[in-house]
């Protein structure tokens, strides 16, 4: 295992992303675990309030991520130093994307059905840190040979096209096929030859004058909402915790 260690992630410089990568994945989780517990009012925790202002946890988590990002990009990936570095980032990140959310939505929507989409961000993030740990490279570079990466033309023609099959199923709707594609292009591909989702770029700009094919990309977003919707809330709550209710209608 050591052997194994050595050779996979040390000797490639993977160590700070890995590093990266786990303290961020620890951060969010104690984070949300500390959240909860003062949403719920036990244990010791409180809400940070100097003078009545309440201080949210991405305050910290940027000022990390930015010690942290430009420390890393300045001291190579080998030795203790960039190792710290990453740790530093990752726990910025970990506080930042946390309350994704509330940056996006510029409220505290943090235990609302707008706030998971936090929960969200962070699962992709570190899915996609996992895959670039992994020795995936953007948009399928590592999937070209030696031989191709030494003729230009190849190489930039098989950027042009996997940018664009991500840009397509960006424009179909589809933001996590889309991120993955960057990635893994076979991803990409598949997102970019099926029907957008109604209501998308793609949809709006080709799909006005085609009745059929908004249909049935009404009918196919209906059937992959019912069978996955369920299951995704269901991760979503034991993740980062179930939002509040909504506050009953006002009568008029």
């Amino acid at each position: 295992m050591g052997h194994w260690f050595h050779q996979n992630v040390v000797e490639p410089g993977k160590l700070p992303m890995l590093l990266a990568l786990f303290s961020f994945v620890v951060c969010f989780l104690l984070t949300r675990t500390v959240t909860r517990l003062i949403r719920a009012g036990r244990g010791p925790f409180r809400n940070v309030a100097p003078g009545g202002m309440h201080i949210h946890h991405v305050v910290p988590g940027v000022i990390l991520t930015v010690i942290g990002g430009f420390g890393a990009v300045s001291t190579g990936t080998r030795g203790l130093t960039p190792a710290v570095f990453a740790v530093v980032f990752g726990v910025g990140a970990g506080l930042v994307l946390d309350e994704f959310a509330l940056i996006l939505h510029l409220d505290d929507v943090y235990w609302t059905e707008q706030g998971r989409q936090s929960v969200e961000v962070v699962v992709m993030a570190a899915a996609l840190a996992g895959l670039a740990l992994g020795g995936f490279a953007p948009l399928g570079v590592d999937s070209l040979s030696v031989e191709q990466r030494q003729d230009r033309v190849t190489a930039i023609v098989t950027l042009v096209v996997n940018c664009l099959f991500a840009i397509v199923t960006f424009l179909k709707g589809k933001p996590r096929l889309g991120l993955i594609g960057v990635l893994i292009p076979l991803v990409a591909l598949i997102g970019a030859v099926r029907l957008g989702r109604p209501g998308s770029p793609w949809a709006k700009r080709f799909y006005r004058t085609r009745p059929r094919a908004r249909a049935r990309a009404t009918l196919r977003a209906y059937h992959h909402d019912a069978r996955w919707a369920g299951p995704r809330r269901t991760f979503q709550n034991w993740l980062g915790g179930a939002p509040d209710p909504p506050p009953p209608a006002l009568p008029r």
